[in-house]
C-alpha cells in the first residue's frame, strides 16, 4: 500500500507537543517538543503515520511506497500556522481610512463618521457572490503560503439576513473547493446596523437570523463552526451579547467573540460564565476576567496586528500566561488591519506583548487549534492528526519569527494532509 508523502533527514522537526496534549499553558508553551536529525510519514489517508529518528524511518519505509518525498536536509518541519480570527470575504478596501488612523482618529472616530464596518458593510451588500469569493480565494492563498493551514473565517458584513447567509455562502464554497481548512463563524453582530437600536438588531438576529441559519446548516447546505458577537460600547452591550451567544451555543455552535477590546465591558467573565471556547482581543480585559478565562478554560485570542495599527494598549499577553489562561494568536484580517501573515503576527507578539518565540509558535498552532475546537486533529504533529506542515529552509525553526517578513524565502514547502499545496521553488538562474 502506497503512502502520500515521506519528509527524510530534517534538521529538526517541531511536534509542538507529543501527548494528545488539546492545548498547551505556562511552562508547558515554553518547553516544546522538538526531535533532531528526523524524518515523518504521512499515510495515503493524509493523516501521519510515523514520527522519528532519520536512520529509523528509512530502514522501515521505502520511498518507492510513496506519491512524493521531501529531502528536508538542512531543513526544519513544523506544524501548519492556524490564524485563529479573520475577517476575509469583504468588498471595498479601507485604505483611505489608514491616512485617518495615521493623523490621529480613533477606531470609533471613524466607525461614528460612517467609515470602518459600516463602509465595508456598504460595498459588500453591492457585491455579488462570485466578486466576493474570488477575491476570498486570492486572500486565502496569501495565507497559506504565508504558512496557514487552518484559518477561522467569519460572516458580519452584511449585518442583515441576506448578506450574511451570502457571506457563509462564499466561506463554504471555499472550504468545499479550496486545499486551506476553513471553520467558518457566523458574525451577525459585528455591528449595528443603521437605522436599527441595539435592542432592534438583538430581535432581528434571535428571531429571524439564527432560525434561518439553523434551518440551513440542518438541510446540510452551510456548515457553521462559532457565533460571535463585538461586544463593546456603542455596539453590542454585555445582555445583548448574552442572549445572542446563548442562542448559538443551543444551536450547537462554539461560542468564540469579540470582548473587552476597547473599554472593560466584563466580556471575559461573562465568556466564561458561558464556557466560552475563545474571546477575542482583550486588550482590556480585567484581573478578574482573566482569572475567570483560566478557571473555564477559555481561550484567548490575542491580534497584535490590532494593537499595533490601531495604537491600542498591548493585550496583556504576560499576565495571561503566568495566570495559565490558553493563549492563541490570530491575525484579524480584514480592512481594518490587512495582515495575511501568522509569521509578522508572531514576531510582533513576542515584541509587542513580551511572549518568547516558543511560546507564540505554540499560540499559533496548538492553542489556535483549541480556540477552533480542532486541536484532536490540527495543531501538533502527533500520529493519527492531520499532515499539515511547514518545511522551512532554516536550521532552526526560530528563523520564522526572527526574520521579520522573511516567511516569504523561508517556507519551502506547505503541506495539508500529506499533500504540497505550495513548492516555493526560489531556484533561480543568474
Amino acid at each position: 500500500m502506497s503512502n502520500k508523502l515521506f519528509v527524510k533527514n530534517a534538521k529538526q522537526i517541531v511536534l509542538i507537543c507529543n501527548s494528545g496534549e488539546k492545548f498547551l499553558t505556562k511552562e508547558g508553551m515554553q518547553k516544546l517538543c522538538v526531535i533532531e536529525d528526523s524524518s515523518l510519514v504521512i499515510g495515503s489517508d493524509g493523516l501521519i503515520k510515523d514520527i522519528g529518528p532519520a536512520r529509523t524511518i528509512e530502514v522501515q519505509y521505502a520511498e518507492a511506497l510513496f506519491d512524493e518525498v521531501i529531502d528536508a536536509t538542512g531543513m526544519c518541519v513544523i506544524p501548519g500556522l492556524v490564524d485563529a480570527h479573520t475577517h476575509p470575504v469583504w468588498a471595498g478596501d479601507r485604505v483611505h481610512e489608514f491616512a485617518m488612523k495615521l493623523a490621529g482618529a480613533t477606531y470609533m472616530d471613524v466607525h461614528m463618521a460612517g467609515g470602518g464596518i459600516h463602509f465595508t458593510v456598504e460595498n459588500t451588500r453591492a457585491a455579488p457572490a462570485s466578486t466576493l469569493l474570488a477575491s476570498l480565494t486570492e486572500r486565502l492563498g496569501r495565507m497559506l503560503r504565508a504558512g496557514t493551514t487552518l484559518v477561522e473565517c467569519k460572516s458580519g458584513y452584511g449585518l442583515e439576513l441576506h448578506t450574511e447567509l451570502k457571506m457563509l455562502e462564499v466561506i463554504e464554497s471555499a472550504r468545499s473547493t479550496l486545499p486551506i481548512n476553513i471553520s467558518p463563524t457566523y458574525c451577525g453582530a459585528h455591528a449595528v446596523p443603521k437605522g436599527k437600536t441595539v435592542a432592534e438588531a438583538t430581535t432581528d438576529i434571535l428571531q429571524f437570523q439564527l432560525p434561518r441559519l439553523r434551518e440551513r446548516m440542518s438541510s446540510g447546505a452551510l456548515r457553521v463552526d462559532n457565533i460571535d458577537v463585538f461586544c463593546e460600547q456603542g455596539v453590542f452591550d454585555l445582555a445583548s451579547t448574552r442572549s445572542i451567544l446563548q442562542a448559538g451555543l443551543d444551536m450547537g455552535l462554539n461560542i468564540n467573540f469579540h470582548g473587552d477590546e476597547l473599554h472593560p465591558m466584563n466580556s471575559a467573565q461573562m465568556g466564561a460564565e458561558l464556557g466560552a471556547l475563545a474571546i477575542s482581543h482583550l486588550e482590556e480585559v480585567t484581573d478578574e476576567g482573566i482569572a475567570a478565562m483560566a478557571t473555564a478554560k477559555t481561550a484567548a485570542v490575542l491580534l497584535p496586528t490590532t494593537a499595533y495599527i490601531l495604537r491600542l494598549p498591548q493585550p496583556r499577553a504576560r499576565d495571561m500566561l503566568q495566570a495559565g489562561v490558553i493563549v492563541a494568536l490570530g491575525s484579524d484580517f480584514n480592512p481594518n488591519a490587512y495582515c495575511c501573515s501568522m509569521p509578522l503576527v508572531m514576531h510582533l507578539a513576542c515584541v509587542n506583548m513580551k511572549m518568547s518565540m516558543p511560546e507564540a509558535l505554540a499560540a499559533a498552532t496548538i492553542n489556535a487549534a483549541y480556540a477552533l475546537g480542532c486541536s484532536h486533529t490540527h495543531g501538533s504533529l502527533e500520529v493519527n492528526k492531520h499532515g499539515d506542515l511547514l518545511v522551512l529552509n532554516a536550521p532552526r525553526w526560530e528563523h520564522l519569527i526572527y526574520q521579520f517578513g522573511g516567511h516569504q524565502e523561508l517556507i519551502r514547502y506547505v503541506v495539508i494532509k500529506g499533500k504540497v499545496v505550495y513548492n516555493n521553488d526560489k531556484t533561480m538562474n543568474l
